[in-house]
């Protein structure tokens, strides 16, 4: 049973992050942590009563490929008219086009909420609203006419097609080709790994599609982005005939069964699918780019979710499960015993920091869309697009382990599919993978965050979290703890140089290092985090002492076993690209 965890969400956001300095500022006028919390509210509700009951039957029941159509089980189906009804889909969208145009920070924080209830659903409607974010930067006024109102209602749904079996990561080698045909195109080829690429909840799927017009350059200079809906839209935004697109398969998968992921089939009729270009051709890569930023935040938050999942039933199982004697004798539940605690606390203080980090990382990006000074918008943007790697790297990782405890706080038990336990740990794997891998991650962070401006954004980065940990100084108790939060600063601080040094010797040295250094910044802002956790937590003990005493428990369990991993990863990065480098593989 999953309840949201609002409390722990409510702190983070308006005690860590300081949503509240968005009210009354450009974009956020009506904007307060009233109006917050109360969509926190019943974002938990509808989670609770409407999403997390599903979970385990979507897992059972699965999506089903038909020659007609894919069906998910008709539960989601339901689901979904009930969370379109609601308005959900219309949260972070622009008024404008009859969104809400709520910050970012607070749809990461509701989107957390949907992760960890139904994560197979959430796929879904965060394909939209990456979708819409796509045409409302790039596409022209007749496309957002035409297709934005019914993606921002969810009355349609979006995708994006990305992949091709011969071209994963490697986008450059996408043949999707798009032949001119009057003021449109006909697109021609094959996408796998299209998540939602064909359901029944909606009357039109508004996919955006990869291909390369006939003619143009090699690689990823010649590629271009296409709106191509499963059901042909006039001008008048109404839908008419099929378009010549359908799925072939879907694939059979480890995890989030409920949630299709469609071969997608373009011109199988010979006809080609009718595709309308998005803005200027070949800069297709570039306006995807902004799908996938969106994404990748959206994806990491996906890590901490399950993993909060996780932790809330191996920690029901905790409570109740008797095994082993206790040094006094008679009987007990294992949450008492040591190694069990230390589990719990590891899934607990991991899930926590994540969430600050991320929520810290959607505030930048709500302050670069509406912050009135350009300077203050630029500065804030480029914090967020150094963050969002580490969000999605780190805390999708923290999930794949932190479920992982949470089946072996189950033992034998959480091997069994019937206890559900293994399920968060299937689940989460692909979070790992999506939007890309964890390498990738780190590769962006060593090469286009920290390399383009010779790690200026970090070290700004660092020079904060220093300034705020030496004001924290005198008030925090655990002195010890905190000297190790100065020096996991300082070790970042000095694997930074460590990376441009490497890159500076050939991009393979930075490259070899660079998923030890993403960890290292994620734990060293965790860390900066945590320390303020604790900080909050003890000027606030009155308020709630049974909370804030476990709050400064599980601060402190951070600072004293998670943040020493530092030491370890600092001589990584310090020793280990030439031992990579000079390996050679068959």
């Amino acid at each position: 049973m999953y309840r949201a965890p609002l409390k722990e969400i409510r702190f983070a956001l308006h005690r860590l992050v300081g949503d509240g300095q968005l009210a009354g500022s450009a974009g956020f006028e009506d904007y307060s942590v009233e109006y917050a919390d109360t969509v926190l509210d019943e974002a938990a509700s509808f989670a609770e009563k409407e999403l997390a009951p599903l979970n385990a039957i979507g897992d059972r029941k699965g999506a089903v490929w038909t020659a007609e159509g894919v069906l998910p089980p008709a539960e989601f189906k339901a689901a979904y008219a009930k969370y379109s009804e609601a308005g959900w889909s219309t949260l972070r969208a622009p008024v404008e086009f009859g969104g809400q145009g709520a910050p970012t920070v607070l749809n990461t924080a509701v989107e957390e909420i949907w992760s960890s209830a139904n994560l197979a659903f959430k796929l879904c409607p965060m394909l939209t609203r990456g979708a819409v974010e796509a045409l409302v930067h790039c596409g022209s006024d007749d496309q957002k006419l035409r297709f934005l109102p019914k993606l921002v209602s969810g009355a349609w749904t979006g995708t994006m097609n990305l992949t091709e079996s011969q071209a994963g990561s490697d986008l450059g080698a996408i043949r999707t080709r798009a032949a001119p045909d009057g003021d449109d195109y006909r697109i021609f080829g094959e996408k796998i790994f299209i998540t939602y690429g064909d359901h029944n909840f909606t009357e039109n799927i508004v996919h955006l599609v990869l291909a390369r017009i006939d003619g143009a350059p090699a690689g990823t200079r010649g590629i271009s982005l296409f709106i191509v809906p499963k059901r042909v839209v006039n001008a008048a935004g109404d839908v008419g005939a099929a378009n010549d697109l359908h799925c072939s398969a879907i694939e059979r998968k480890l995890g989030i069964h409920a949630s299709p992921t469609c071969v997608m089939t373009y011109g199988g009729g010979g006809r080609g699918a009718i595709g309308h270009l998005v803005g200027e051709p070949n800069r297709g890569l570039e306006y995807m780019f902004i799908m996938m930023n969106a994404a990748r935040l959206s994806v990491g938050l996906e890590g901490y979710s399950l993993a909060e999942r996780a932790y809330q039933q191996a920690a029901e199982w905790a409570r109740t499960r008797v095994q082993g004697r206790p040094a006094g004798g008679g009987v007990a539940t294992i949450i008492g015993h040591a190694d069990v605690k230390r589990m719990l606390l590891t899934m607990r203080a991991g899930i926590n920091a994540a969430r600050a980090t991320a929520l810290y990382a959607g505030l930048q990006l709500d302050i670069a869309a509406n912050a009135t000074d350009a300077a203050v918008r630029a500065r804030a943007q480029t914090r967020g697009d150094l963050l969002i790697p580490i969000v999605k790297g780190c805390a999708t990782e923290m999930g794949v382990a932190a479920a992982s405890l949470g089946v072996q706080v189950h033992g034998g038990m959480g091997f069994i599919e019937d206890t559900g336990a293994v399920q968060h740990l299937r689940d989460v794997r692909i979070t790992t993978i999506y939007e890309g891998t964890t390498g990738i991650q780190g590769i962006d962070l060593v090469g286009r965050k920290v390399g383009r401006d010779s790690g200026a954004a970090m070290h700004e980065l660092i020079a904060d979290m220093r300034a705020e940990i030496g004001v924290l100084d005198a008030s925090v108790e655990v002195s010890v703890a905190m000297g190790g939060v100065r020096e996991a600063i300082d070790l970042l601080a000095g694997a930074t140089e460590t990376v441009l040094k490497a890159s500076a010797r050939g991009s393979q040295y930075a490259q070899a290092i660079a998923v030890p250094y993403l960890h290292l910044a994620g734990t060293a802002i965790g860390a900066w985090m945590t320390a303020k956790a604790y900080d909050a937590a003890t000027r606030s003990a009155a308020e709630d002492p049974e909370f804030y005493a476990a709050k400064r428990q599980e601060c402190r369990f951070y600072l004293d076993n998670v943040v020493p991993q530092v030491l370890s990863l600092a001589r990584v990065i310090e020793r280990g690209a030439d031992s990579v480098v000079d390996a050679e593989l068959a």
